[in-house]
C-alpha cells in the first residue's frame, strides 16, 4: 500500500465509521464537481460500501460561485429531492451548495440528515483535520468553551497582526461547536471549532486578515483589512489587493454580503499553523475563522442573514477575551478551567 492509499484509508475509516458511525443500510450521498478531488470520493464510497451503507455519488456541474450565487448552474428539483430523503450528505464540491436554496431545503425537509461540508481539501490536510487526535477530549475542552461564550455578553478579539475588534452575543442564535461525532442529524463542519453568532449590528473595530478567501494575501506580505462598524464592513484597506476584493464585494450589489455571519474559536490540536487550504485553516489552535454574508436560519433565528454568497477569513493566533476574562492568549488556551483540557489534547503541558 503506497503512502498516498494509506492516508485515503486513514481518512475513510475515520469519517465513516468512527465519526459518522454509518450503519448497514444507510444511504449516504457524496456530492462531487470536476474540482473535486476524486480519489477521496472513491474511497469514502468504498469504505461505505464497506460497512453495510448504501453509498451514490452525485456529481454535479461546477457552478459559477458559492452559495446562492451557483443556483443556475445546478439541478435544484432533483438535488433536493435525493439530499431530502439519505441519511447522510458529504459534501465535497469545489464550488459549495452550502447555503444555497438547495441546501436551506435540504437541511429544512430531511429532519435525518447528517450533513459534512468538506469542499476541495486534500488527502493529507483531511488527514491532519480529521486524524490522530482523542475525539472524546475534543469535545470536553470545545463544551467547556461553549458554556463559557453561553454566559457572556461581549467577545473581544485581538491578535499581533494589528486585529482589534469586538461584539455583542445574542442568547437567540446559534452557538454550537464540531467535534467529530456526526452521529446524530447535524449541520457538520470539519471538527475543531466553537461558533459563535454575533448579535447583529454589534461587531465593531479592526480585523486584519492573515488569509482571506478570494484574495491573495496568505503568505504574500500583503495585508488585507476590514473596518468594522455597527456589524458590517465600512472599509477595505490594504494595496491592490484591499481593491480587488472591494470590487468582489461590490459586484454582488448585495448589502448583507458586508455583514458579519459567525466567530468560529479554532481548536483543532492537530491544526498549529496556516497551510493555505480552508477548511483546515479555520480551525487553526488558538486562531479565529470570521464569515461575512449568508446566514442560515438554523444559526440566526428565525429568518437567518440572506445574502448572495459566503466567505471567510482566518486571523491565525488570537488572543480572546469573554467578558474581559482572557480565554487564549496568542493562540494558547490560557484559561484556568481549560487548560488541562487542552494539555491532554495536545500532549503537552502548557506553561503557567
Amino acid at each position: 500500500m503506497t503512502d498516498q492509499e494509506a492516508t485515503l484509508e486513514r481518512v475513510a475509516d475515520v469519517l465513516i465509521n468512527d465519526m459518522f458511525k454509518v450503519a448497514k443500510g444507510e444511504t449516504v450521498a457524496i456530492t462531487v464537481d470536476k474540482g473535486s478531488l476524486m480519489d477521496i470520493a472513491d474511497a469514502l464510497f468504498k469504505k461505505v460500501r464497506a460497512c453495510g451503507g448504501l453509498p451514490m455519488c452525485i456529481h454535479i456541474p461546477q457552478a459559477r460561485g458559492d452559495s446562492e450565487t451557483g443556483m443556475p448552474d445546478w439541478p435544484a428539483s432533483p438535488l433536493i429531492a435525493a439530499l431530502s430523503h439519505v441519511d447522510v450528505w458529504i459534501e465535497m464540491n469545489s464550488v459549495v451548495l452550502l447555503y444555497s436554496t438547495i441546501w436551506e431545503r435540504a437541511m429544512a425537509e430531511n429532519k435525518k440528515l447528517r450533513y459534512l461540508i468538506l469542499g476541495h481539501s486534500t488527502a493529507k490536510s483531511l488527514d491532519r483535520v480529521l486524524t490522530g487526535y482523542d475525539i472524546p477530549k475534543l469535545g470536553m475542552l470545545l463544551r467547556g468553551v461553549m458554556e463559557m461564550a453561553a454566559k457572556t455578553n461581549k467577545v473581544r478579539i485581538t491578535s499581533t497582526n494589528g486585529t482589534d475588534v469586538s461584539y455583542l452575543t445574542d442568547p437567540s442564535h446559534s452557538l454550537d461547536i464540531d467535534d467529530g461525532d456526526y452521529s446524530k442529524p447535524i449541520f457538520g463542519t470539519a471538527p475543531g471549532y466553537v461558533n459563535i453568532v454575533p448579535k447583529v449590528g454589534t461587531m465593531t473595530g479592526r480585523i486584519v486578515f492573515d488569509e482571506l478567501q478570494n484574495t491573495k494575501i496568505y503568505e504574500s506580505g500583503k495585508k488585507l483589512e476590514f473596518i468594522m462598524k455597527e456589524g458590517k464592513i465600512t472599509e477595505v484597506v490594504g494595496d491592490d489587493e484591499a481593491k480587488q476584493f472591494s470590487q468582489y464585494l461590490a459586484s454582488f450589489d448585495d448589502p448583507n454580503m458586508y455583514k458579519i455571519s459567525h466567530h468560529m474559536i479554532g481548536l483543532n490540536p492537530n491544526v498549529r499553523s496556516l497551510v493555505g487550504e480552508i477548511v483546515e485553516d479555520e480551525r487553526i489552535w488558538g486562531g479565529t475563522d470570521l464569515g461575512f454574508g449568508h446566514t442560515s436560519p438554523i444559526d440566526m433565528p428565525p429568518l437567518g442573514q440572506v445574502a448572495k454568497s459566503h466567505f471567510d477569513g482566518i486571523i491565525a493566533k488570537t488572543t480572546i477575551y469573554f467578558d474581559d476574562v482572557k480565554i487564549t492568549d496568542d493562540g494558547e488556551v490560557c484559561h484556568p478551567a481549560l487548560k488541562d483540557h487542552a494539555a491532554q489534547l495536545i500532549g503537552a503541558t502548557l506553561a503557567e
